[in-house]
């Protein structure tokens, strides 16, 4: 059920490094992406696959995969606990004059987090990315634009929804002595407006 898939998937930020996600495994979650709605029907977007280490770690070095400066946990995490694939969202500027629609990688990327999380992995959506140095690290053409990095993997987190109360201004999660994350939600009678 699509409400199950939703509730389990959270941004997660520390990871098995050492279970292995296939590039089979990432190909079946482009093709949700690319069975995803697209602006105009456009389908500018292209991705750039990586599950080895040796590319893992070029990607890693360019990401600011962390919560905000408050969180106990601020910071990448260390080895042993980084994603095992990413998959960076591309605009290919060569395809047409008028460019991506401004949710399409928004879209695309929520179809691939929810198709990781039927399959047990989790996932982030980075947009802390130093765009042009890991262009020039992954050697990648210059019509091709990064516009978000997905992080692929095994959990190595547990998540907990909570209540956030009406008019609440901070809405960061925080980590409980067990180690299980906490993320605030606010009422869904709280956010309608008419």
């Amino acid at each position: 059920m699509i409400r199950d898939l939703i509730l389990k998937n959270r941004s997660t930020r520390k990871y098995y490094q050492e279970v292995a996600v296939s590039r089979e495994t990432l190909m079946e979650l482009i093709d949700l992406a690319r069975l995803s709605a697209s602006g105009g029907n456009r389908q500018l977007l292209k991705y750039y696959l990586s599950c080895e280490p040796e590319k893992n770690n070029i990607i890693f070095t360019y990401i600011g995969l962390r919560g905000s400066p408050t969180e106990p946990s601020f910071g990448n995490p260390p080895e042993g606990e980084r994603p095992s694939a990413y998959i960076i969202i591309l605009n290919d500027t060569g395809l047409g004059p008028h460019g991506v629609m401004k949710v399409d990688h928004a879209i695309a990327a929520q179809s691939i987090l929810l198709g990781a999380t039927e399959k047990g992995l989790g996932g982030c959506i980075v947009g802390r990315i130093k765009r042009k140095e890991l262009q020039k690290a992954l050697n990648l053409p210059e019509r091709y634009e990064i516009l978000l990095v997905v992080t692929i993997g095994k959990p190595k987190e547990t998540f907990v929804i909570e209540v956030l109360e009406p008019n609440t201004k901070k809405y960061s999660g925080w980590w409980d002595a067990q180690g299980v994350r906490h993320v605030p939600k606010r009422r869904l009678e709280d956010i309608i407006v008419g």
